[in-house]
């Protein structure tokens, strides 16, 4: 018996190393991921310092600390559950997200929102490891050392060759890091969490900038598109790259509470914890907040606490490089790894010489939203209402010029632009360019994730109901 497991055992490893390599369907030989490897991979993309930071967002753009507690639950109860329908996607098909909205988009349409993908992933890359270097120069700084951007620079090109050299090697490499570090990690958090509650004078009646009325609805809608329902939407393009791995065999329920407690306690967790901290420090700067709160216990927890961004990290480095080969790009993903860790070191820099982060961050989460939530609005229409779960996966294979289903589909594409324009005009950010004229006319009220979802959502439903074009599984299956 031993004799016949270890052949296939091999065959199985080699199986998964051609289809890492190359953007092919996951045969169901090579599906070997377990519930909790999915909710260790989730945890450890939101184990991450950039958590702690969207909690204290909420504090400093005046909120309480109550309404802060609020946005996060609700918002994120409501986004992770639509993560979870997304994830199933992945175990049914084994195909990555931006190559299952092929069915949607059209062969060839499907490279507007996989190349949109593709950058928004190298730019949370550059963000996170921003925040790493804030982190150690927070460390460096607390025993005596002040490095200049120039020293952050260099801990940049160190760490980014960390993030790329576990992403280049392919799924079971992140899976066995998030597997072996995020206990771990949990630990320091469950430290810091005590440490930080009882010792850092947590103001837990703190009610910000006493906002009331439409001022206090206005920046709990803003809250809630950056980091309640906002949050869980931007988590939508990658669910299926990682669930693709999992066996048919798994009970659904089983895989959807897994992924999405994996994303949902960590998410809500650090947020709180942000929250709390910032009403002591009154701070978003993610070093500042530890080092204010934790004092001398700051440089043990910097230190493991580091490895929330490396363990997000190698998740945007592996899926932008799906994206690309998304875009029929004939270069192995392990190579496109390493063009990824270049771009996103190039924009790490970038993000080193500006001054105002909380208001990049909250530019940078609301304008994903943008075009996130008119996306998935659109995905799922055709994914859970026109195709019923049957999807061609060999379809979606076709080269292109020559595929079963359509080049391009502009009904998707015309409700994706018009879902665009209607997040656009609803949404009401930190930055004056993110906000709408619809948003301005419901009192400076942030509406956009569900503006775009819905605009994109019954457009895409009504040019599919007129004869746009589906892809189905043949009706046997």
């Amino acid at each position: 018996m031993a004799s016949e497991t270890a052949p296939s055992t091999a065959r199985a490893r080699d199986i998964q190393e051609e289809v890492e390599l190359h953007l092919l369907p996951i045969p169901d030989e090579a599906r070997t991921s377990t519930a909790s490897a999915q909710f260790w991979i989730w945890a450890g993309a939101n184990i991450a310092p950039i958590n702690w930071v969207l909690g204290a967002l909420g504090i400093a753009l005046g909120l309480g600390l109550s309404d802060v507690v609020l946005v996060l639950v609700l918002g994120n109860i409501i986004g992770m559950a639509v993560f979870g329908f997304f994830v199933l996607m992945g175990q049914r098909t084994g195909v990555s997200q931006m190559v299952l909205a092929r069915a949607a988009f059209g062969r060839r349409g499907a490279y507007l929102p996989a190349a949109i993908q593709g950058i928004i992933a190298i730019g949370w890359c550059a963000i996170n490891t921003w925040i790493i270097l804030d982190l150690v120069t927070a460390l460096f700084g607390k025993l005596g050392y002040d490095g200049g951007r120039g020293f952050r620079i260099v801990v940049a090109l160190f760490i980014m060759a960390i993030q790329v050299f576990i992403a280049a090697i392919g799924f079971k490499a992140i899976a066995a890091f998030e597997r072996w570090t995020v206990p771990i990690t949990l630990v320091v958090v469950l430290a810091m969490t005590v440490v930080g509650w009882t010792k850092s004078g947590v103001d837990w009646s703190y009610s910000g900038d006493n906002l009331t009325g439409g001022a206090r609805i206005s920046a709990m809608s803003t809250v809630m598109t950056a980091i309640g329902i906002g949050w869980g939407i931007t988590w939508f393009a990658y669910a299926s790259d990682y669930s693709r791995f999992v066996p048919r065999s798994m009970p659904r329920a089983k895989l959807f509470w897994a992924s999405v407690l994996g994303q949902f306690l960590p998410v809500v967790w650090l947020g709180v914890l942000g929250a709390t901290l910032a009403t002591a420090s009154k701070t978003v700067d993610p070093g500042k907040l530890v080092v204010d709160s934790f004092g001398a216990l700051a440089v043990p927890m910097i230190l493991l606490v580091i490895h929330g961004p490396i363990a997000t990290n190698i998740l945007n480095i592996y899926s932008c490089g799906l994206c690309a080969q998304t875009l029929d790009l004939t270069i192995d993903r392990r190579k496109l790894s390493y063009g990824v860790g270049v771009f996103a070191t190039a924009f790490t820099i970038y993000l080193i010489y500006q001054q105002d982060f909380a208001s990049t961050l909250d530019g940078w989460l609301a304008s994903m939203v943008t075009w996130v939530a008119p996306w998935a609005a659109i995905v799922l229409v055709q994914y859970w209402v026109f195709a019923k779960e049957r999807i061609d996966v060999d379809a979606l294979f076709d080269p292109p010029g020559g595929s079963r289903i359509t080049d391009v589909n502009w009904g998707a594409i015309f409700a994706f632009l018009a879902g665009i324009v209607a997040t656009w005009a609803f949404s009401y950010g930190v930055p004056s360019f993110l906000q709408g004229p619809g948003a301005k006319a419901l009192a400076n009220t942030d509406l956009s994730w569900l503006a775009g979802s819905l605009v994109a959502g019954v457009l895409y439903y009504v040019s599919g109901v007129s004869g746009a074009r589906r892809a189905y599984e043949p009706a046997k299956a």
